[in-house]
C-alpha cells in the first residue's frame, strides 16, 4: 500500500495557527532597513500551508494572487473552504511537493514562503523544492523560510531521537499518536529521574522536557514525531539554496537587526571584524545559541543608494494594532529582557495612538521637536513590529480592493467561533494579513453585525450561544456554573472590548 504521508504525521491535524512572517507586506521594512530593494509581490506561493489560515488571510487581505499546496487532504479541504468563501482566487491543492512543483500551469512567483516545513521533510523533498525555487521564483523574488538550526538544538537531538524511538517501539499499537507522545514523555521523565550522565552534561534538558509536557499534543506530533527531523546549520542551508541562485538577505524577525538586545559588546566587535557576511551569520548563531531561524533569501540582491533607502524608509506606513496602554516597554532579546527608552517610545506611541496608518516620514516630522531622530524612529518601528504591537500598512488602493473579501472571510470565521476557539485571527485589509481576535471578541463582533448595539446585548448574545452548547466560562481557574455569573463576566469582558479593542478593530477595518 502506498504511504502518501512520506513519514509525516497525518493522523492528527496541524494546529490552526497564523504565522505573520508569511505576510509578504512585512518583508518591505526589513529589506529597506538592510538597504535592499524589496520586490513588488503580485504572485505568491505557500508550500505546506497546514490548515491554510495564513494563506487565506493573506489572499483575502491583499491584492496578491496566491497559490499553495499541503499534502494532507483534510487540511487542504478546510483551506479550500476558506478560499471559496473569501473569493480571493487563492488556488490551493492537496498535492505532494513533487506533484505540485512539477506543474506547468503555475505562474512565476515574486514570493514563496515555507514556515515549519524544511526541517521536517526528506532530502528528496528538499531537492524538489530547491528545483522549484530555481525555476519558478522570479529574478529579485524572495523566499521566506523558517527552520530548526544549530547550535541551539545540539543538546536536544539525542532526546528527540529517544522520544520518537519510544513512540515507535514501545507505543501501544492503535493507541494513537497523542497517547504515544504522552508515554514517551513519561519515559523521558523516568530516565531523567535516574540522573544520567547525559542530563548532567546537558542540565537544560530537564527544563525543556517539562516545557514540552505543557504544549499542545497536536503541535508536538508535527514538531517532534515525524520520520524526518533535521536541524540545519546556516551554512548548510546556504549550500542547499545555492543551486537556486538564492542569497541570504536578512532575518524576517526584525528584532534580530537590533544588536544591543542580542549581542554583548565583545560579540558585536567579533562579528564586525568578520568580512564574510555568511560566516558572520554562522558565528552569530553561536553567540545567541540560535535554535530557530526565520530568514529572507533573494534571487539577486540589489543594494539601494543611501538616498533611495532614506526616501523609501520614510514612505513606509505602519499602524499600531494593540491598545496604547497595553504596549510593553520591555522586550526579550537573546541577552534577556531589555527596557525600552521611555523618552523615545512614549512620544512615538503617542503619535500612533489614533490607530491610523502613519508613514515613518510623518512620524519623524511630528517628533522633531522632541529631539527624536529618524534612526530612533526606525529602530522603534523595528522593535515594535517584532513584538507585534506595530504592523506595516498597505496603500489605500489595496485596502479598498481587499475590504469586501475580508468581510466575507471574517464573517465565516466568526460563525465558526460560535462552536470553537481554534480560529483566533481575522483578516485586516489594512495590514494585508491576520490580526489576533480571540473567540469571545469575535462573538462580540458577530453580535454587533447582527444588530445588537450595547455591550450588555453582546454579552447576552454570546451567553445564548454558549448555553445552547452547555459551555461555561472559567474565571480564576473555577468554572462559573450559574447563568448570572456567566452573564456578569461576559458583560464585563464586552465592556472592556468596547472601550479598548473595538476602536482598533474599526481602524483595521475588521469591525
Amino acid at each position: 500500500m502506498t504511504d502518501w504521508t512520506a513519514g509525516y504525521v497525518a493522523d492528527v491535524g496541524y494546529t490552526f495557527g497564523y504565522y505573520t512572517e508569511l505576510n509578504p507586506l512585512r518583508l518591505r521594512l526589513t529589506f529597506l532597513n538592510a538597504g535592499l530593494v524589496p520586490p513588488e509581490v503580485g504572485a505568491a506561493c505557500e508550500l505546506g500551508f497546514g490548515q491554510g489560515l495564513s494563506v487565506n488571510l493573506h489572499a483575502a487581505a491583499s491584492v496578491t494572487q496566491w497559490h499553495g499546496t499541503d499534502f494532507n487532504p483534510s487540511q487542504a479541504g478546510f483551506a479550500q473552504e476558506l478560499a471559496q468563501v473569501a473569493g480571493a482566487g487563492a488556488q490551493l491543492t492537496d498535492e505532494a511537493f513533487a506533484q505540485f512543483c512539477a506543474r506547468d500551469d503555475l505562474p512565476d512567483f515574486d514570493y514563496i514562503g515555507l514556515h515549519g516545513i524544511w526541517s521536517w521533510i526528506s532530502d528528496e523533498n528538499r531537492t524538489v523544492i530547491v528545483d522549484f525555487l530555481r525555476r519558478k521564483l522570479k529574478v529579485s523574488g524572495v523566499l521566506y523560510i523558517s527552520y530548526n538550526t544549530q547550535p541551539g538544538w545540539a543538546a536536544m537531538v539525542p532526546m528527540r531521537d529517544l522520544l520518537t524511538e519510544h513512540a515507535e517501539v514501545l507505543g501501544a499499537d492503535g493507541a494513537g499518536i497523542v497517547n504515544r507522545i504522552d508515554s514517551a514523555l513519561a519515559f523521558a521523565e523516568q530516565l531523567l529521574a535516574t540522573n544520567p550522565s547525559y542530563a548532567r552534561a546537558n542540565p537544560q534538558i530537564a527544563e525543556r522536557i517539562d516545557k514540552i509536557k505543557g504544549q499542545n499534543r497536536h503541535y508536538l506530533a508535527h514538531e517532534y514525531f515525524n520520520r524526518d527531523w533535521q536541524p540545519m546549520a546556516f551554512a548548510s542551508m546556504a549550500d542547499w539554496l545555492a543551486p537556486a541562485k538564492l542569497q541570504w538577505a536578512c532575518s524576517a524577525h526584525a528584532l534580530d537587526a537590533i544588536d544591543v538586545v542580542n549581542l554583548t559588546a565583545d560579540q558585536q566587535a567579533l562579528l564586525n571584524g568578520i568580512p564574510d557576511p555568511m560566516f558572520r551569520q554562522t558565528v552569530r548563531d553561536f553567540c545567541v545559541n540560535q535554535q530557530f531561524r526565520r530568514d529572507y533569501w533573494v534571487k539577486g540582491a540589489r543594494k539601494m543608494t543611501a538616498l533611495e533607502q532614506a526616501e523609501a524608509l520614510r514612505e513606509q506606513r505602519v499602524i499600531l494594532v494593540q491598545p496604547r496602554a497595553d504596549v510593553s516597554l520591555k522586550v526579550n532579546g537573546s541577552l534577556g529582557e531589555a527596557t525600552l527608552q521611555e523618552s523615545v517610545y512614549q512620544p512615538f506611541l503617542d503619535q500612533l495612538a489614533d490607530y491610523r496608518p502613519h508613514s515613518l516620514g510623518q512620524l519623524e516630522k511630528a517628533l522633531q521637536e522632541t529631539g527624536i531622530s529618524f534612526p530612533q524612529v526606525l529602530q522603534a518601528a523595528l522593535v515594535l513590529s517584532a513584538t507585534g504591537a506595530l504592523l506595516p500598512a498597505q496603500e489605500d488602493g489595496a485596502i479598498s480592493k481587499a475590504r469586501k473579501r475580508t468581510e466575507r472571510l471574517n464573517r465565516h470565521l466568526m460563525m465558526k467561533a460560535r462552536s470553537s476557539n481554534d480560529l483566533s485571527h481575522l483578516a485586516s485589509p489594512v495590514t494585508g494579513g491576520g490580526i489576533s481576535v480571540p473567540r469571545f471578541q469575535q462573538l462580540f463582533l458577530l453580535a454587533r453585525e447582527q444588530g445588537h448595539k450595547q455591550p450588555q446585548d453582546w454579552a447576552q448574545f454570546v451567553w445564548e450561544v454558549l448555553n445552547m452548547q452547555g459551555q461555561r466560562l472559567i474565571k480564576e481557574g473555577k468554572t462559573l456554573e450559574n447563568p448570572e455569573d456567566n452573564l456578569t463576566e461576559l458583560t464585563a469582558q464586552a465592556q472592556v472590548f468596547a472601550e479598548q479593542q473595538l476602536l482598533i478593530l474599526k481602524a483595521l477595518q475588521i469591525a
